[in-house]
């Protein structure tokens, strides 16, 4: 598997854990971390994941 297709993967699978998290985990309570502030997070890191991982399959001829 390409580095690229790799991290547009990887973006995608951890896109949708956090979505997973920023949705359902609302109710959970956990002492030091808010559960749907880390789903946002991890939706960011999956976002610029992917984006960095479709830029390399894009540009891996140049």
């Amino acid at each position: 598997m390409s580095r690229g297709r790799g991290g547009l993967l990887e973006g995608a699978v951890t896109f949708t854990a956090g979505l997973a998290l920023w949705l359902f985990a609302g109710d959970v309570e956990v002492p030091w971390v808010t559960l749907t502030k880390v789903g946002v997070v991890m939706m960011c890191v999956g976002a610029a994941q992917a984006v960095a991982g479709a830029w390399r399959r894009a540009h891996r001829g140049a």
